[in-house]
């Protein structure tokens, strides 16, 4: 049986259940399936390397973060096929989130609302998982570690919980990815202001420097973005990121509009809204990155993409590489394959 048959056939029991219920039985379900070989049915994408922030992905379409918060599953998503992985929001303390229920499907828009709040075990916990799995040991793949703030540290030490988690993660990491965008944590996105950012990257660019001369390794560093920004938020994060020579932008993370969603069963929750209502939004951020950054920092473009040509679209706009997440809700593993395929060559 085919991934796509079997998930065509899955999805309406799993669509019965809540959505972070369904969400916590195919995650384990998918590790027993790759811890027993079980995974041969889905198909992986041919090669088709791309080399970006340094790096060479095996194929440009990657897993979003947020799908595997603790990096308990990374063996698992592995077999789907992806050119990367990326885990977390990590935070440095373990942290249980914000109350349930915090995750709502909108199927009328291929939309999802979640408040998760950077819900995980704790750093040491992140990095005893990625340390554990078969993907890091054997060198499988390029995965990305994804660092946030816990809840509870006020924003004006928000420095402190990244550099910890920079340090914790960095001998493990691909690429990290510095989360300043969920709309989950409060006054979190208040770091993309122009003084606040400044001040976060020159920290996190002299901790880079330094861990990459203790270590002899150069790991690259990844700003995730919001969508809601405006034409003069996006040249000053432009500006901030060619000041501190970031890495790369990962553009975009939810969005907290409801325009596309007015009138729908949950439409308003509370939460940052994924999946197709922020596409277009999404790809307003990547045009206006890559008018502002040109070819200096690379952007991955994340946000939308339920087909192949979403994800056309989305490297159209301005994208080296993409991301999924939603979109693996709603189309299951094949849409990994389809979108490679849509942007082989």
């Amino acid at each position: 049986m085919s991934d796509k048959l079997l998930y065509t056939l899955a999805r309406p029991l799993l669509f019965t259940l809540p959505a972070e219920t369904a969400h916590n039985l195919t995650l384990p379900a998918l590790r027993r399936a790759a811890e027993r070989g079980m995974t041969g049915m889905f198909k992986k994408p041919a090669p088709d390397p791309r080399t970006v922030m340094g790096i060479t992905f095996p194929n440009p379409v990657g897993l979003a973060a947020g799908l595997d918060k603790d990096g308990a599953y990374i063996d698992g998503l592995a077999a789907l096929g992806f050119g990367s992985i990326e885990i977390g929001t990590v935070t440095p303390r373990a942290q249980a989130g914000n109350p349930k229920p915090r995750m709502f499907r909108l199927p009328a828009a291929q939309g999802i609302i979640n408040r998760m709040g950077f819900n995980n075990g704790g750093v040491d916990a992140f990095v005893a998982n990625v340390q554990a799995s078969k993907f890091h040991q054997e060198k499988q793949g390029v995965l990305g570690l994804n660092i946030g703030k816990n809840a509870d540290t006020p924003i004006e030490r928000a420095a402190e919980d990244y550099l910890h988690c920079l340090r914790k993660v960095y001998p493990y990491a691909s690429y990290v990815t510095v989360n300043i965008s969920s709309p989950n944590t409060k006054n979190l996105r208040q770091l993309q202001g122009a003084s606040e950012l400044d001040d976060l990257l020159a920290q996190l660019k002299a901790e880079q420097t330094r861990l990459a001369d203790d270590t002899g390794r150069y790991v690259p560093l990844a700003l995730k973005i919001a969508p809601d920004i405006d034409a003069d938020q996006i040249q000053n994060i432009a500006g901030a990121l060619l000041r501190h020579k970031i890495d790369g932008v990962i553009a975009t993370n939810t969005t907290l509009s409801r325009n596309h969603v007015v009138g729908l069963r949950h439409g308003q929750q509370a939460g940052g809204l994924s999946g197709m209502p922020v596409f277009d939004l999404s790809n307003i951020v990547v045009r206006a990155m890559k008018k502002e950054l040109g070819d200096d920092i690379p952007i991955i473009g994340v946000g939308g993409i339920l087909s192949g040509a979403d994800a056309k679209a989305k490297m159209e706009a301005g994208a080296q590489l993409v991301q999924l997440y939603s979109g693996l809700i709603y189309r299951g593993p094949a849409l990994v394959r389809e979108c490679a395929d849509a942007l082989r060559g």
